[in-house]
């Protein structure tokens, strides 16, 4: 599919590099291209570093990049345009002009809007009724909510492919059942900013307290079950009608200002600012963003663990992708490192070489029949033994692949050598695994079904003309100097 992004920001080149990194051919146009390309290689820096630390298998190969030097070549046979320009109507009906004339039949006209109602963008364009409003949040290529808003003149239709299109490149699509001002998102995200103003204007937070409130607080709640989960929780084994029995009544006190404004005079303003720089004002930008895209990436891999949250839809995606093939043995594994796998020695941890042989041994399994079907039939393997042995270092942003030779594949044990190949194809270290077959029931060792004891048998035999990988059968070894 081919992409057109019409402006190059932070919105624009987070759309970027999420539809680049799953595939899809991308065309850049901003008036201020070479500003732009600047803009997008820092991003799709960043992006490479984490959005693919996301999956425990790869994605699609990357699609291919165009730096447009009009809205026209952009948008010439774009299956899908988003545009992300500044929130002025006069700017967005002029591009508008642009894009229509160049926009093929059965094309989606996607704006990344926070502020305008589909009905006010619609009313710019020639045929409204394929404008859809695709608000995204920030950073676009790694936080998955987008939410699909349309109007009255809308299909249906038209809702239900963006969000199939949303889906495809792992994000989490919001469909709307009408218009309104902020969609969903942003007006909750404005009451909570309206609130932090008044606090640090009346003097009774600083910046630094009131996220330190969201980071310790209920924004780690928040994370996994949002607002109304945490709520039904709160109610006790009565649920959601004792908590609002319970605490319902608060909310005529006078707790928060609600829609009321405060002014944001030049004090207020040096206020926030100066309070905002003693926060992290010794940090630079692309540091915090370094930071933040490294925390999100561990936050949504535990939630993905979990199928909850944020990594749902991660999960979802995943469970689609393939691992390609290639060479005389299988690759079980291909992925690449996250930052959170990194040690204090700013190579990856030794226990994830465990954790990454373990998922190649249950995907060559897996292939050969033994299922979530067959596990809950009762049947299953449990890993006996396990030799590591580490031959060069890899690091946050690294790609494995890892190839697995059958040693033995008959009788109750399987055998198991893991060749875990670094950056250029550089052997990085070998995994040696002894599994047993076991039935679950009585929890000891049994004979696979016969269908997996055959498939198994196959890739022992089809291994068989393969030499004896070197250090396999091997214990911990000491290294003379010659």
């Amino acid at each position: 599919m081919k992409v057109a992004i019409i402006g190059g920001g932070v919105i624009g080149s987070g759309w970027a590099a999420r539809f680049l990194l799953n595939g899809h051919d991308v065309a850049v146009y901003d008036p201020a291209p070479d500003g732009a390309a600047r803009r997008l290689e820092e991003v799709l820096r960043n992006a490479r570093a984490s959005l693919p630390a996301l999956y425990d298998r790869p994605l699609p190969r990357e699609g291919r990049l165009h730096i447009a030097a009009s809205v026209g070549e952009a948008v010439a046979g774009a299956n899908w345009a988003q545009e992300s320009a500044p929130e002025r109507l006069e700017i967005k009906r002029a591009l508008y002009a642009e894009i229509e004339p160049h926009l093929a039949d059965g094309a989606v006209l996607a704006s990344s809007t926070s502020g305008y109602k589909p009905s006010q963008l619609q009313a710019l364009c020639e045929r409204p009724e394929r404008l859809i409003v695709a608000h995204p949040f920030n950073p676009v290529y790694l936080v998955p909510l987008v939410e699909i808003v349309g109007s009255d003149q809308t299909p249906q239709e038209l809702k239900a492919r963006a969000a199939k299109i949303m889906r495809g490149i792992g994000m989490h699509p919001l469909v709307m059942r009408s218009e309104v001002e902020g969609f969903i998102g942003n007006r909750l995200q404005e009451a909570v900013w309206r609130e932090t103003l008044w606090m640090i204007r009346d003097g009774i937070a600083t910046t630094q307290e009131i996220d330190e409130a969201i980071l310790y607080g209920f924004g780690l709640r928040w994370a996994q079950m949002g607002q109304f989960e945490t709520y039904r929780l709160a109610g006790g084994a009565a649920g959601m009608r004792h908590f609002l029995a319970q605490f319902g009544p608060s909310l005529a006190q006078p707790l928060t200002h609600l829609t009321d404004v405060p002014d944001l005079d030049a004090a207020l303003v040096d206020r926030i600012a100066a309070q905002s720089d003693a926060q992290s004002g010794h940090l630079t930008i692309p540091e915090m963003e370094r930071a933040r895209d490294a925390n999100l990436v561990a936050l949504i891999r535990a939630l993905k663990q979990r199928n909850v949250g944020a990594g749902r839809p991660i999960r979802e995606q995943e469970a689609e992708l393939s691992i390609p093939q290639g060479g005389d043995l299988r690759v079980t594994a291909r992925r690449v490192i996250p930052p959170s796998w990194i040690d204090a020695n700013g190579h990856m941890n030794e226990a994830h070489y465990v954790e990454v042989a373990s998922n190649a041994a249950d995907a060559l399994t897996e292939s050969c029949g033994v299922t979530a079907e067959y596990i809950a039939g009762g049947n299953s393997h449990f890993t006996a033994e396990t030799h590591v042995r580490y031959l060069a270092e890899l690091h946050a942003g690294d790609e494995i692949v890892v190839r697995t030779q059958v040693l033995r594949g008959t009788g109750k044990k399987t055998h198991l050598f893991h060749r875990f190949e670094g950056p250029a194809g550089a052997l990085a270290a070998t995994v040696e695994m002894m599994i047993l077959h076991v039935d679950l029931t009585t929890r000891k060792v049994c004979e696979p079904l016969p269908h997996v004891a055959a498939a198994l048998e196959r890739l022992e035999h089809a291994h068989a003309h393969l030499p004896r990988p070197d250090g396999a059968g091997r214990a911990i070894g000491e290294q003379t100097k010659g």
